[in-house]
């Protein structure tokens, strides 16, 4: 790989820095509204899940001992 000087380097990455292509201030609200429903989702069916195995335990437990 060539050795690039630090003044190189740094309009180099500022070039690049350039391309980017950055969100909308829409686009970043959107996405994390998304991510709150999707956490809260997937929180809500891991509960059920939690809770459905659990009474199902207890009822074999409470089953076999009496």
């Amino acid at each position: 790989m060539a050795k690039v000087s630090p003044l190189q380097f740094i309009q180099q990455v500022r070039t690049e820095v350039g391309k980017v292509v950055w969100p909308t201030r829409r686009e970043v609200i959107l996405t994390t509204v998304m991510v709150f429903i999707m956490a809260a989702l997937t929180a809500t069916f891991f509960s059920l899940v939690d809770f459905s195995i659990k009474t199902g335990l207890s009822l074999v437990i409470n089953g076999l001992g009496g």
